[in-house]
């Protein structure tokens, strides 16, 4: 029997996604932000979204443009230097941030996706994300109303050395939103060179993952071995062509020396 993940329309593959869901996106910067499928979203209306991922796109991109809209209550990212709305609305109280290290937002997804609920890292040991009190959500007048958590800290054997590790949390989400290169009707996934970032991860993190992918080919057409992410981890396929619009944050050229 064929399994055909393949939708009609963005908007009918994120027709489902209710107000106040959870999903994780790809992307990095604004480097393989699935854009058809945000803006499907924005048309949909769902508000009262937490969403991870790396970044917040910027002022009216990627995600940015969610955030405009106040559809987004709560953000989990790494990096959030880009978006000045981001910015004020962390500190006026009105969006909700969980500040996490970069590596270790990206092994959360990954284990969530994997079925292992915690793990241990050195990332974050002595600083406030294991012993807590960094700012999730400002009072609106300069108060904090929500702080992070004190984590737990374990000591372990390493190479004969005791060495402290923090306790993190995995990630899973109600939904996954990715951009691909190459998808087949079964879900099968090829991302193209840094677009790759953390979509994979995000995609494995999702119950539901969408994914829109440039070029849509038939089962058998992408040799195994370069599939990144396997069909297992994806439910929806949507085709958007290879001209959709890919935006560059700083774009920078090299002089040219006569």
């Amino acid at each position: 029997m064929s399994i055909d993940k393949t939708m009609g329309s963005a908007a009918e593959a994120v027709a489902d996604i209710p107000s106040g869901a959870s999903l994780a996106v790809g992307g990095f910067g604004l480097c393989g932000n699935p854009m058809v499928l945000i803006q499907a979203l924005l048309e949909l209306g769902s508000d009262d979204l937490s969403i991870v991922s790396n970044n917040c796109g910027v002022d009216d991109w990627g995600l940015g443009v969610l955030l405009a809209a106040r559809r987004i209550r709560k953000m989990t990212s790494s990096y959030v230097g880009e978006n000045k709305e981001f910015e004020r609305q962390f500190l006026t109280g009105e969006l909700e941030v969980e500040l996490t290290p970069q590596g270790t937002l990206a092994e959360k997804l990954r284990a969530g996706g994997s079925g292992v609920a915690a793990f241990f890292t050195q990332t974050g040991v002595g600083t406030q994300v294991a012993e807590g009190g960094l700012p999730r959500r400002y009072d609106g007048s300069g108060g904090i109303a929500i702080a992070s958590p004190q984590k737990e800290v374990r000591s372990f054997d390493v190479n004969g050395t005791a060495k402290d590790f923090v306790l993190e949390e995995s990630i899973t989400t109600d939904f996954s939103l990715v951009h691909a290169l190459k998808g087949d009707r079964h879900g099968n996934l090829v991302f193209a060179k840094s677009a790759r970032n953390f979509s994979p991860l995000a995609a494995m993190a999702g119950r539901i993952c969408i994914a829109q992918v440039e070029e849509l080919v038939e089962p058998g057409e992408i040799d195994p071995d370069a599939v990144h992410l396997p069909g297992v981890y994806v439910s929806r396929v949507i085709e958007v062509g290879s001209d959709v619009e890919k935006r560059i944050e700083r774009r920078t050229v090299q002089k040219v020396v006569a």
